[in-house]
């Protein structure tokens, strides 16, 4: 069955030029690796590393940066779901963390391993021979206090089983929607489809005038706010409208001296006229302002007074010439 497998790989591989240089594709009806997962895996972190190990498997299983990975028959496979379909992977190709997980998790080991050390990975150098070995130089040495941090496991995958469990061509639409992890390992990164770019944001739609909007007030309403904040500037130049009220007000002061002036300047004159008809009369014409009716009665009695002691005085003037 092995080399039937590795036969049908040597055919399809021309066909699927992006991934033969890593592995590849088992997509045909009826073809198995002879690792049934019925349902999902319950899944351990390695203590160190950045891969998780299945403790109940009857398989040398591993999830690792975002994909599950099976040592079956001297070969490593990889697929995006638990169960498959598997993709064949060359051994030049193999993550180095998946190469680098110590004998003792591995639940159903090969013959070889027997004898080597259980917390140190396997002797891939010696299985595989110096020409893997010179071009994987270094493969088991590494700081492991730089070790990347675990992908998280793709839980989502809980749902599906049995009957329910996805055919190929609809589990990457799942994996898709309901998995955001995107690989960081060169390799792995190789596996994974290309994402579609997210779809573009749709443009803002303006807002539609009703039926009842005058075409005018719709394109006010369409023009942005930032245009709008000129048009209030006329109502900080109006405050200055209300000065012409206190110009107004020192305007009476003007007409009204001058209308008092005449009447002080008026006094003056009555007073010669006074001053030649004898003190006497403006004492009479003091007291007309003050009572009318009296004014009148004393102005007579005092004007007959006056006259008959002036024609006196008159008489005598004439007498005393004459003697």
């Amino acid at each position: 069955m092995r080399l039937l497998l590795v036969a049908i790989c040597l055919v399809l591989s021309p066909l699927t030029p992006a991934i033969a240089q890593v592995s590849i594709q088992f997509n045909l009806p009826g073809v198995s690796i002879g690792v049934v997962q019925p349902a999902y895996p319950r899944l351990v972190q390695v203590p160190g590393y950045p891969v998780y190990y299945d403790p109940g498997a009857d398989s040398n299983y591993f999830f690792y940066d975002g994909y599950y990975w099976v040592y079956q028959g001297d070969d490593w496979y990889s697929s995006a779901w638990y169960d498959g379909p598997w993709a064949l992977m060359m051994p030049q190709s193999v993550p180095l963390f998946v190469l680098r997980v110590p004998v003792r998790y591995y639940r159903r080991p090969p013959p070889y391993f027997h004898g080597w050390i259980g917390e140190a990975p396997p002797r891939w150098g010696e299985h595989w021979g110096p020409e893997w070995e010179r071009q994987r130089s270094g493969w088991d040495q590494w700081d492991r206090r730089q070790a990347p941090r675990p992908a998280p496991l793709p839980s989502y995958q809980r749902q599906y089983y049995g009957k329910r469990y996805p055919a190929p061509e609809a589990q990457h639409d799942l994996r898709v929607r309901n998995y955001r992890y995107e690989p960081r390992d060169p390799v792995v990164k190789q596996l994974s489809p290309a994402r579609p770019p997210p779809p573009a944001a749709p443009p803002p739609r303006a807002a539609e005038p009703s039926r009842r909007e005058r075409p005018a007030q719709a394109a006010e309403r369409a023009q942005p706010q930032h245009q709008q904040a000129p048009a209030q500037q006329p109502q900080h130049q109006q405050a200055p409208a209300p000065q012409p009220q206190h110009q107004r007000a020192p305007a009476p002061q003007p007409q009204q001296a001058p209308a008092q002036q005449p009447q002080q300047r008026a006094q003056p004159k009555e007073r010669p006229e006074a001053q030649d008809r004898g003190g006497h009369a403006q004492g009479g014409k003091g007291d007309a302002k003050a009572d009318p009716g009296q004014g009148k009665g004393q102005g007579k009695g005092q004007g007959k007074g006056q006259g008959r002691d002036e024609d006196r005085r008159g008489d005598r003037g004439d007498r005393d010439h004459g003697k």
